[in-house]
């Protein structure tokens, strides 16, 4: 396939690129950085470039990675994040469907924190009485930022644009795999590689396997016309954990996985105290037939070897 993809610049647009073109695909990335990854260096907000990109490079394919993220919300102001989430994604989905576009599929790269509302996000300090469960078709969905929202409302554009035109369209909602630190990281008590190892019980994945949920999602979309999927990696845990969660995490972690403590306790690591919410990713491996291929069994396996 001939693939645009946006975004191509960064954490995700780099390491998906390389894969893309490793199956033999024709990448074209456009992202306001320049990178190798990137053909065309421009904004997805000027629907001229995309209308030229589309018809330049016979696109058949859009991969739809690129965003203002959560960590911007700091730095800009909330008409960029709609003049690039909502208005950008708007002006794809034209193009990808005007007279004489050869485009055939379309895959979004949303993000779960769009299902994170103010009183999830407060936890057990906020009243909660248990780690919220969370898949695909909870409602309502309020998220707590403009991010969230214009997420949310660029997912609605995805949704109404395969009604209109019948365009196949899968929406991914892939939870953490950034490099940074948590933006609250003054108020953890974990150092990073603890808080992400942690992370991949409940709201974490690598960014191969965001990379890799792309390309199974490229695949499948003709087939499945629409549809929606978290995808994080497997949590171990079960709807009925989650009133323990909230209130003593490590005894649930440690029933699972009763190897933890004593490695967590060489490395001088700890588990978070409280777990207020977590993603359950299983329909897309029902569904779409992709899992993650690195969780937190795996991270354990890399803290049990030895070290020189």
């Amino acid at each position: 396939m001939r693939i645009l993809v946006t975004g191509s610049s960064g954490w995700l647009g780099q390491t998906l690129v390389p894969r893309l073109i490793a199956q033999g695909h024709e990448v074209f990335g456009i992202d306001p950085m320049p990178a190798p990854t990137t053909r065309v260096v421009g904004s997805i907000v000027d629907r001229e470039l995309v209308r030229a990109m589309l018809h330049e490079y016979d696109i058949d394919a859009i991969v739809h990675a690129g965003a203002l993220h959560k960590p911007q919300v700091a730095t800009h102001e909330p008409s960029a994040f709609v003049a690039v989430n909502v208005q950008g994604t708007l002006n794809l989905l034209e193009e990808a469907v005007a007279p004489g576009s050869k485009v055939d599929r379309f895959i979004f790269t949303s993000t779960t924190s769009l299902m994170i509302s103010k009183e999830i996000r407060a936890g057990r300090e906020g009243g909660g009485r248990k780690a919220v469960w969370i898949i695909e078709d909870m409602t309502p969905l309020l998220p707590r930022n403009i991010y969230g929202v214009s997420k949310l409302s660029a997912e609605h554009l995805c949704r109404l644009f395969h009604e209109l035109h019948q365009l196949p369209v899968i929406i991914l909602r892939t939870s953490r795999f950034f490099p940074e630190d948590d933006d609250m990281a003054h108020a953890i008590a974990q150092s990073e590689p603890n808080t992400k190892a942690n992370e991949f019980l409940f709201r974490r994945l690598t960014v191969e396997d965001a990379a890799s949920a792309h390309v199974v999602a490229l695949a499948k979309a003709p087939q499945l016309g629409f549809d929606t999927f978290i995808i994080s990696a497997p949590t171990p845990f079960a709807p009925n954990d989650c009133e323990e969660l909230i209130v003593d995490a490590p005894t649930v972690v440690a029933r699972y996985f009763p190897e933890y403590p004593a490695l967590y306790a060489r490395a001088g690591w700890t588990m978070f105290r409280s777990i207020d919410r977590v993603y359950d990713s299983s329909k897309a491996a029902r569904e779409l037939g992709f899992r993650c291929r690195t969780g937190f069994r795996e991270k354990l396996q890399e803290l049990a070897k030895p070290t020189d």
